[in-house]
């Protein structure tokens, strides 16, 4: 008898999504809707495809290969959605993080299955946080314990964040500088190309033919409601990680380098006044942390694998920390019926209110990401790998082992003729499919935490990672 998922009692399912999942559950062709589940991961909002593909000989026309969805349950197949959040798919938001942990990792420890030779570990190499400056005080949990309000908060208070007088918190600010963040790192950047090139007695022009600056980086938001970005950050030679920096690049002048950046008059963002609103200029905040990322084992916190897994695991997040919602925003309504607190409605209106005071900034388009409308994560092009080569090595392997299940290894690529029609015929789960859907992605994460606490286990030079 077949094996079928077991829903969780966690939650009591009402009577309809019951009911559904009971027609799901005992349908005669839910072996292979359940496979087809499992074959995305486990994702909470498939998308659905109808057609066929048939594979012939190109030179006799014989027909090696048919496959159609007219057989597939409901007469689809299934995909995952590959949506990075994790509030909306967290099946594929793994696999996002699982790519993004590999790209960060690459270009620290290499990798010579993505082109990183593993000399890069030799290059200067810092994790640096560069964090929003104060727009007015917030409730927090100091190193003495008490805030400043007198109480002793919790680490899960819902004050934690908020402002203290939010008849004088700055929102306009906060969420005006969300919208420049990206700006103010790209003019980050920039000065800090500058910075090193003085402290190594070249101008920018000569730096270039010396040295290159890497970075990945991701973005973060406190629960103020204000952006902040972590990065890791790495000098190079000329032509990136294959070659090595010159002798007096090093961590300490890269760091050295990080702080004059940071706090350079340069590194600055000009948002001209506008209606009722002043003119502002946005810089980073004081609380600048730059640390160097050591070797696995050496004892240390900050390690290759901790950066990346923890670069990766804000890289599936988005302002949901703070009480938002993670899509657009029709009305302020919808902030009633979701229950957004406080602190965070304000930030959102605020955005509707500047959207009229600067269009072009398209604020109340990202009002959910209050006023951020950058890339959660980037890199510069010769950090390492890319998103896109990690999804087309998956992309690859699967095809080769679709060649290998169809017995045509033994074929030319080229004597392979593959004809193809697909419809796009929808998205998502039935009320009970979704539950079953949920425990079948349950015993996934299960697994793979299980095989993750197998892997730490083992000695740091039998660990294939």
């Amino acid at each position: 008898m077949a094996h079928r998922a077991t829903p969780s009692t966690e939650t009591p399912l009402d009577p309809i999504t019951l009911g559904d999942l009971l027609r799901v559950a005992s349908a005669p062709d839910y072996v292979r809707w359940e496979d087809q589940v499992r074959r995305t991961g486990g994702c909470s909002d498939p998308v659905h495809l109808t057609g066929w593909t048939l594979h012939k000989d190109r030179t006799t026309g014989e027909t090696l290969h048919h496959y159609s969805t007219a057989d597939e349950p409901g007469g689809r197949l299934r995909l995952a959605c590959g949506n990075r959040r994790a509030s909306r798919c967290p099946s594929c938001a793994f696999t996002y993080a699982g790519d993004t942990y590999h790209l960060i990792r690459a270009g620290l420890a290499g990798d010579d299955r993505r082109d990183v030779p593993v000399s890069v570990r030799d290059h200067p190499r810092v994790f640096a946080t560069l964090t929003a400056p104060s727009f007015g005080p917030v409730h927090n949990r100091p190193d003495r314990g008490v805030c400043r309000c007198g109480t002793r908060h919790t680490p899960d208070a819902p004050d934690l964040g908020t402002a203290r007088d939010p008849a004088t918190y700055d929102y306009a600010g906060a969420v005006l500088f969300n919208n420049h963040a990206g700006q103010l790192w790209q003019r980050f950047t920039t000065r800090l190309r500058r910075e090193i090139a003085a402290r190594g007695g070249l101008s920018r022009r000569e730096l270039a033919d010396r040295l290159r600056v890497s970075y990945g980086k991701v973005a973060e938001f406190q629960k103020r409601g204000a952006l902040h970005f972590h990065a890791v950050i790495r000098l190079d030679g000329p032509d990136g990680a294959g070659s090595p920096p010159p002798a007096w690049a090093t961590v300490g002048l890269l760091t050295d380098a990080i702080r004059a950046a940071a706090a350079h008059t340069y590194t600055s963002v000009s948002v001209p006044a506008a209606g009722d609103e002043p003119a502002r200029s946005f810089r980073w905040g004081t609380q600048l942390d730059v640390r160097p990322v050591k070797a696995f084992g050496d004892g240390s916190d900050i390690t290759e694998q901790a950066v990346a897994s923890y670069v990766a695991k804000y890289s599936t997040k988005a302002a949901e920390n703070t009480g938002t919602l993670d899509r657009r925003i029709a009305e302020l309504a919808e902030l009633d019926r979701h229950r957004v607190p406080d602190h965070t409605r304000r930030l959102i209106t605020a955005c509707r209110d500047l959207d009229q005071v600067y269009p072009d900034r398209r604020l109340w388009a990202w009002a959910h990401m209050l006023g951020f409308r950058g890339h959660f994560s980037s890199k510069s092009r010769s950090y390492s790998t890319t998103l896109g080569a990690l999804r087309q090595a998956r992309a690859d392997y699967r095809a080769a082992r679709e060649t290998a299940v169809l017995d045509l290894s033994d074929r030319a690529p080229d004597s392979v003729l593959v004809l193809a029609d697909w419809q796009y015929a929808g998205h998502g789960h039935t009320p009970g499919g979704s539950a079953l859907a949920a425990t079948i992605a349950r015993g996934i994460r299960l697994n793979r935490e299980t095989a993750r606490e197998a892997l730490a286990a083992l000695p740091v030079d039998e660990r294939e990672w």
